[in-house]
């Protein structure tokens, strides 16, 4: 645990970590998608999931470094044999459904920039990404963080560096503030933003970077950890919004109406034709870290579900192997990388309620919180937030199947 001399910049870093989730391919797919399709439409959804997201991600964050454990172990203490057994296989599909996301997006930039084979693509991001984890087994938290971090920085820079060449229309820009929909599938584009926005794996993720980063936490010095950890929270998702901010900007201001705009390739080559080569390259490798970066990060948090659902973990090779064979199998098949990605996200949206609703209830317990129990304003605005997921969901369902 660092000593109180230090300062405030050694309690920093694991919120930097999940926020990798929040700039992963998928949030690159949905965003584009959604800028190029509808222009600052959907501006609002990635405002209001943001918040949501510095809310939950700063409430996992508390339940680790109040209690010393993870969601996942506090689940299985209260789960029966079968209860943990389901709950666990749907965190799987999450974790799958995030790996889909992440090692296409990785091949989609290896195709970009190399032109590999979208399969060797995929195999050589995980392999990477199995890398960056078994630096995280031999080196410590620490390493792993600085890694992960400094990948954050080349996403933000590839995907950040197009606004200064095409500035969004300031005017335009506020009127997407505004909440509303457009037909059946702008409300799809929406739950596939909020899947991208609040990942289900990340919150799983944040309770035990929190955990592992400070240590055990004597009770007199929890109150200043937590002061810490807002700052942390506050901060990263801070720069995560704004690069998906940026991105759908990006996409509403420079690829609105250009053909072929609905294929990360496509949009790759519009922005090359708009912006020139240079912010095309800048993309690209924005791209690329935020594949590598967040597969290594998406493969941690099943390691911390495998070990709180189950008591176990398999090795490295086993687990990347479960949740890497479907998105390379994809891959093989020639599905269309975009849309799988968006999809994916949609999947990763019915996750989200999974994880939350067990998250505000712990959190919200004062037999477990004791004195650092969330109070009734935040209670209220966590519930809410959970409302419209489940809200969401519903009506996207009712609108898929009904054909509307």
């Amino acid at each position: 645990m660092p000593s109180p001399e230090r300062g405030l910049l050694p309690l920093l870093g694991p919120a930097f970590v999940a926020a990798i989730a929040y700039v992963d391919p998928g949030n690159v797919a949905a965003n584009l998608t959604a800028g190029a399709q509808h222009g600052y439409l959907l501006l609002w959804v990635l405002v209001v999931a943001n918040a949501m997201a510095v809310l939950v991600q700063y409430l996992s964050a508390k339940l680790g470094v109040v209690t010393g454990r993870t969601v996942p172990e506090h689940l299985r203490d209260r789960l029966s044999r079968r209860g943990r057994l389901a709950f666990f296989t749907q965190a799987q599909a999450v974790a799958i459904a995030t790996d889909v996301a992440e090692v296409i997006g990785g091949a989609v930039a290896l195709h970009l920039l190399f032109g590999l084979p979208l399969w060797l693509g995929g195999l050589v991001t995980g392999a990477v990404s199995t890398a960056v984890l078994a630096l995280h087994g031999r080196r410590g938290v620490r390493r792993f963080e600085a890694v992960v971090i400094g990948m954050l920085g080349v996403i933000a820079v590839g995907f950040v560096a197009g606004l200064f060449v095409a500035p969004p229309d300031p005017a335009e820009a506020a009127a997407g503030l505004v909440p509303r929909f457009e037909g059946a599938g702008t409300v799809l584009l929406a739950a596939s933003m909020l899947g991208a926005t609040v990942m289900p794996h990340a919150i799983y993720l944040h309770s035990a970077l929190a955990r592992d980063h400070h240590g055990h936490v004597p009770a007199e010095r929890v109150p200043r950890v937590l002061r810490a950890t807002r700052t942390d929270v506050v901060a990263a998702l801070l720069v995560a919004g704004v690069v998906n901010i940026s991105m759908l900007l990006l996409a509403a201001t420079s690829l609105r109406g250009v053909e072929g705009t609905d294929t990360l390739e496509g949009a790759h080559a519009a922005v090359v034709a708009s912006l020139g080569p240079a912010v095309g390259l800048l993309f690209a490798i924005g791209l690329l870290a935020s594949g590598l970066a967040s597969t290594s990060v998406g493969s941690q948090a099943g390691a911390v579900i495998w070990e709180g659902m189950l008591h176990r973990t398999p090795p490295l090779l086993v687990r990347r192997l479960l949740t890497l064979a479907p998105a390379i199998a994809l891959l093989v098949v020639g599905v269309d990388p975009t849309q799988a990605l968006v999809l994916s996200q949609v999947v990763l949206s019915f996750g989200i309620p999974f994880v939350l609703v067990p998250l505000l209830r712990f959190t919200g317990d004062s037999a477990l919180m004791g004195p650092f129990a969330d109070g009734r304003p935040v209670r209220v605005l966590a519930w809410l937030a959970v409302g419209a997921v489940i809200a969401l969901n519903v009506v996207l369902l009712v609108l898929t199947f009904t054909g509307a």
